[in-house]
């Protein structure tokens, strides 16, 4: 990418400043610039999202753009342009601060990708991103997306600072008809430490219910989306997304700090996992059976096990905000855990008042993988919880895991 100018990065600086009020005052905050260009970007990001939902609802040429990876996951248009995007702003801004994301152009580069694939997403690009620079080229944009890729940047052992981007948390449920949560998780890591935590989602809104999947329906979830942003030692807040593209002022009252909810006993707890787990699959199970009917009555036996309608982003998102109790997940062997699948959401959780650690009580070591930084190894799996709860649950998970 083209080296941006002093006036140009400090013009962009001062934009972001004026856009993104934030809910602290910078002396308050140490990141709090970071955090400033972090929300206008995972914004703009937010809004391309909804510009290629769109677009692949109605269009079955773009349609057959979802590329499908060799772990059977699925990556789109929007995944590949909120990569470029957010690395290209953030590139502008903080040129030494690496970035670490799920992506990289390999097979945009290849034989096999659709001829339109890269016009496609450099034009979803062009429409979202803040450049007072030259117009974008195809080869800016497949060099933003690969600064985030395994082969960017390589750590050593010492506490490092980095961005940590998942483009599109959900993309299975981006792809469907209906409107499941989706995410765009955005976090910096300053000295081996979360610092800073940014989560978009486009169509969550106060209307959306949790509960019983029959009350799942698109109604239930569509809205103007959502923003939760975490700093360390300042709190999780939220506030709706700004009303469109180039409108990203925003009064300070707006904002709403998060808390987790207060239940303290764990039958009363309100629980979601991954959807492709069981409550069986869970060491809880032990001890609860589990029904995801709210007209039940509660009893000591049985736990309510809800539905979150997303992926693992978004269950931390409704952790952090109350509407769920406790998150937990199994980590399997056949499936290694990503950072950006859970970096943005411990921060978020744990500046509401939460925990997250693995199934043995030990934090998630980000930087278990001491090269790439890419992947966590927690033991038996993950929990994140209220305060009130999380001790007791630590030990009912930790003496029926094995």
């Amino acid at each position: 990418m083209h080296p941006p100018s002093r006036l140009s990065v400090r013009a962009a600086a001062a934009a972001v400043h004026e856009a993104c009020a934030l809910p602290f005052p910078p002396s308050h905050a140490p990141h709090h610039r970071e955090l400033a260009a972090a929300v206008a970007s995972v914004e703009r990001a937010c809004r391309l999202c909804v510009d290629v939902k769109a677009t692949l609802l109605s269009n079955d040429r773009d349609k057959r753009r979802v590329v499908e990876k060799n772990d059977q996951t699925h990556v789109t248009t929007a995944d590949f342009g909120v990569q470029a995007l957010i690395s290209f702003e953030l590139q502008q801004l903080f040129p030494s601060i690496p970035l670490v994301a799920e992506e990289d152009s390999t097979f945009l580069r290849s034989p096999d990708a659709d001829a339109g694939i890269v016009d496609s997403i450099s034009s979803f690009v062009a429409r979202n991103v803040s450049n007072n620079g030259s117009p974008l080229t195809h080869d800016d944009v497949l060099r933003a997306i690969d600064r985030g890729g395994r082969e960017a940047v390589s750590f050593d052992s010492k506490p490092a600072t980095y961005w940590i981007l998942d483009p599109i948390d959900g993309t299975k449920g981006f792809l469907k008809g209906n409107d499941t949560l989706y995410v765009v998780g955005l976090a910096l890591v300053v000295d081996g430490k979360l610092a800073v935590g940014v989560m978009g989602c486009p169509n969550w809104s106060d209307a959306t219910t949790i509960g019983n999947k029959e009350d799942e329906s698109a109604a239930a979830c569509h809205g103007d989306g959502m923003l939760m942003v975490s700093h360390v030692g300042c709190g999780t807040w939220s506030r709706p997304l700004s009303a469109g593209i180039g409108q990203f002022t925003t009064p300070l009252d707006a904002w709403t700090r998060c808390s987790v909810d207060p239940c303290s006993v764990v039958h009363m707890a309100r629980f979601c996992i991954v959807d492709s787990h069981t409550w069986d699959m869970m060491p809880l199970s032990a001890h609860f059976d589990s029904t995801m009917d709210e007209s039940e009555p509660r009893d000591e036996n049985k736990i309510l096990l809800q539905n979150s309608c997303g992926g693992s982003l978004s269950k931390y998102l409704m952790v952090a905000c109350g509407r769920m109790s406790v998150f937990i997940l199994l980590a399997r062997a056949a499936k290694l855990l990503k950072t950006w699948d859970h970096a943005v959401g411990v921060i978020c959780v744990e500046e509401a008042g939460g925990q997250t650690c693995d199934w043995s009580g030990k934090p998630l070591d980000f930087a278990a993988d001491r090269t790439g930084r890419r992947i966590i190894y927690p033991t038996g799996g993950i929990l994140s919880t209220n305060a009130a709860l999380h001790d007791k649950l630590v030990e009912m998970v930790s003496e029926n895991y094995k």
